[in-house]
């Protein structure tokens, strides 16, 4: 009995040994392991959807010629938030190395404030495509930060003054009759993050900051001209989807 036993146990050794092995590529797809969340992603395209907060700085100086030293008038002016839906474009170098391109537009109204408080001095729209050169950081697994610099260059459009006639602190009665805003470039700074739920769909939250100005023209009861700077330094604030590539 025992002898048999032996025998049947040689011929089972021998017969699994004959057998190939199975490599992990023979499997079904079903029982083939899922890639991971996290998985190094090979670089190339992606496209973001937010919606983006723009907040700019409270800060409008203006010169009235006609006034003398009179007309000096710092920190008269405020430009309002926004809040607008945003889409970015992306191009991954290496999994490191990124190009982001955003666009969008943002309508702003333009008041006094100080000595020119509650005066209606006009609106106008922005578009400020911002080009930023990002690293980003791949040890965190699906949590996946980022920093990043670069340029803007901001467009000002459908510009219009107020028009409207209004008594201000400074004891005058003052309609804005013209308005005009100079396009600039600014220098940018970012930081934000992805948090990739999968390998291509992820959410992201982002933060950009702006040292924008603009040469500001205008004209007070359509006879006396103004001159001045607004300093917008807009805080780009985001959140929204990604997908890549």
């Amino acid at each position: 009995m025992r002898l048999r036993t032996t025998s049947l146990l040689f011929t089972a050794a021998v017969a699994a040994l004959a057998i190939t092995p199975v490599s992990a590529a023979d499997l079904p797809a079903a029982y083939k392991a899922p890639v991971a969340v996290d998985a190094p992603w090979a670089g190339g395209w992606q496209v973001r959807a937010r919606a983006l907060a723009v907040l700019p700085r409270d800060k409008v100086d203006l010169d009235i010629p006609a006034l003398g030293a009179a007309g000096v008038l710092p920190d008269t002016g405020k430009v309002s938030t926004t809040v607008i839906p945003e889409i970015d474009i992306s191009y991954y170098f290496t999994p490191n190395i990124a190009l982001e391109l955003i666009l969008g537009v943002t309508p702003h109204k333009i008041k006094g404030k100080g000595q020119l408080e509650g005066l209606d001095i006009g609106e106008t729209w922005l578009l400020p495509p911002t080009l930023t050169l990002q690293y980003h950081f791949t040890n965190f697994g699906a949590f996946q930060p980022y920093i990043g610099a670069g340029v803007n260059y901001t467009f000002f459009f459908n510009t219009s003054a107020a028009n409207t006639t209004t008594t201000v602190p400074l004891g005058a009665t003052v309609a804005v009759t013209d308005l005009g805003l100079k396009n600039n470039w600014a220098p940018a700074v970012q930081i934000g993050f992805d948090y990739m739920l999968n390998q291509h769909v992820g959410v992201n939250f982002d933060v950009k900051y702006l040292w924008l100005s603009s040469d500001v023209t205008a004209t007070l009861n359509n006879a006396i001209a103004v001159t001045g700077k607004t300093n917008l330094d807009p805080l780009l604030i985001g959140g929204g989807v990604t997908y890549r590539f």
